[in-house]
Formats: structure tokens, C-alpha cells, sequence
């Protein structure tokens, strides 16, 4: 029996490490990709340690710097001829405004651009493994966005803490789009794709919320909170389950209520997931498909 692979982003703490472990668990090769090569140590230690007979390969890139993504793109194509999942979970909340090394806002290009670019760099061993799945990490957070700017979406500006929950949540929005024009994209290719809100989840990056820490302390106390296990179990179904086998353009919230709250706009108007897609491709230097 062939083994299967999946390759998760952001996987040395938090969501991320507990995708990987739920993956590894399940009989997959799990290459993780991470910025810091002792982070990845430990991780990977962990999880050895936790998953008997886990295998675990590391990747080091930096998902905001475009030519990190392209070299951790081939590398991973070198290294495996096939992927039967890629989980693009990595994200960042900051609290102040920064340019990342390609010119544009570091939060978009690290929750958007690199993912974006990543997944387009391995389509083809995605491709290959069909049926294969990939699974984005997006938020509830997206209802929070200001109307989209499409030209202007990955452009450097000046915020705080406060302006950026909205960046955050333009990042998360855009995480949504892409999913739901990648899925379009690859129809009938055996390639699906879904997004997938983790719920409120205990992880660094709620510290970084204004205010997180005190919610947090708040909301532990309640069942609205939940841990990194939690969080990730609505990825590794989507990454696993037989339910999910072939269903594609899909957002699942796992956070209480959200079933009941309506769509955003934004999320009903294909033009504007294609012109998202367009201009991403162009922000990235990859040809129109």
C-alpha cells in the first residue's frame, strides 16, 4: 500500500503541530513547514515521541518571503513526487504594520500571498496523487474585513494594534476567496479544496489580539474556548475523512453559532474570488491558468 503525504505549514505549536500529529497518527509522511529549524527540532521530537512509528520531515521557509516559498516548493517536489494533502495553516496577526521582502504588507503576504504561491507550485503533485485535498485554515474573523480593494489588497499601510484586526481579517477573507476559486479551478481535476474555521483556539497567535489575552482568560473558563486538539480536528477531517471525499468550495466553521449567521457578501460574487485570484497571480509573478 502506498504511503500518503501531507505537507502542513505552521506546524511547530498551536493548530498546526496538532494537524500534523492527527495526519501522522492517521499513517501519513508529514512534511512540515516551518521558519525556525529549532522549532522544528522539538516539534518533531514531540511528535515522534507521541505517534508511534510517526514520520516527520522538516522544510524550513519564511511563507511571507516569496523566494523562500519558491525554494521550499522545489524541495518539496524534489522530494516527493506525489501529495495527497496539503494543509496551509500557518498564519500571523501583527500589531503594527510591516513590509514584507517582496514590497508588500507582511500579514497578507504571510496569510495570503505565500499560501496562495505554495499551492500553485504544487498543484501538479497534488494532481498527480488524485484524489488529493487541500485545506485552509481561515477564520470567522473574515466578517470583520473592509470592503475589498482588490488592487490595493496587498499594499503596505500604517497601522496599530487596532487597524490591524481589520488587516487580519481582510488576510482571512482573502484565505476564503482563494479556496473557493481554487476549487472552481480544479473541477474535475480530483483535486478538492475547502476552507475551514478552527474555532476560538488557545494558541500564540490569540495573544496577539488586541485584548486576547483578557478574552482568553475569559472564555477559558466557558467551553467557547478551545485547545490546539480541538481547533484542529476540523482540518484533519477535511484532510482525512471519507465524508469529505470529493466535496469541494467548502467553509466549515467550527465556531458555536456561525451556521446561523449569513453569509458575507463577499463570499457570493465569483467575479470578484476570480479577480483575487488574477491579482495574486500577478503579485507573485506566476502566469494566468
Amino acid at each position: 500500500m502506498q504511503t500518503k503525504i501531507a505537507i502542513v505549514t505552521g506546524a511547530t505549536s498551536g493548530i498546526g503541530k496538532e494537524v500534523a500529529r492527527g495526519l501522522a497518527d492517521a499513517g501519513f509522511l508529514v512534511g512540515i513547514v516551518c521558519r525556525s529549524e529549532m522549532r522544528a527540532r522539538t516539534a518533531v521530537a514531540e511528535l515522534e515521541r507521541d505517534v508511534p512509528g510517526a514520520r516527520i520531515e522538516t522544510f524550513i521557509a519564511d511563507l511571507s518571503v516569496q523566494l523562500d516559498v519558491r525554494r521550499v516548493a522545489a524541495s518539496l517536489t524534489e522530494r516527493f513526487d506525489r501529495l495527497d494533502v496539503l494543509v496551509n495553516n500557518a498564519g500571523v496577526h501583527m500589531l503594527r504594520a510591516k513590509v514584507s521582502a517582496d514590497g508588500h504588507d507582511r500579514m497578507i503576504a504571510t496569510n495570503h500571498l505565500g499560501p496562495f504561491l505554495l499551492t500553485n507550485l504544487l498543484l501538479g503533485r497534488l494532481e498527480k496523487a488524485a484524489p488529493s485535498r487541500v485545506v485552509v485554515v481561515a477564520s470567522e474573523a473574515h466578517r470583520g474585513a473592509d470592503r475589498l480593494d482588490v488592487e490595493r489588497m496587498a499594499e503596505p499601510g500604517t497601522y496599530r494594534a487596532a487597524g490591524s484586526v481589520r488587516v487580519y481579517a481582510r488576510s482571512k477573507l482573502l484565505n476564503i476567496l482563494f479556496t473557493l476559486e481554487l476549487a472552481r479551478r480544479m473541477e474535475g481535476s480530483g483535486v478538492t479544496a475547502n476552507a475551514l474555521c478552527p474555532g476560538v483556539v488557545a494558541t500564540g497567535l490569540a495573544r496577539d489580539v488586541p485584548g486576547g489575552e483578557r478574552a482568553g482568560a475569559i472564555l477559558s473558563r466557558t467551553p467557547v474556548l478551545r485547545t490546539p486538539a480541538q481547533g484542529a480536528r476540523m482540518a484533519i477531517r477535511l484532510a482525512t475523512a471519507a465524508e469529505f471525499e470529493g466535496r469541494t468550495g467548502g467553509f466549515y466553521s467550527s465556531t458555536p453559532g456561525a451556521g446561523l449567521l449569513p453569509t458575507v457578501g463577499a463570499l457570493k460574487d465569483p467575479e470578484l474570488g476570480r479577480a483575487v485570484w488574477e491579482r495574486s497571480a500577478r503579485l507573485v509573478g506566476l502566469a494566468a491558468r
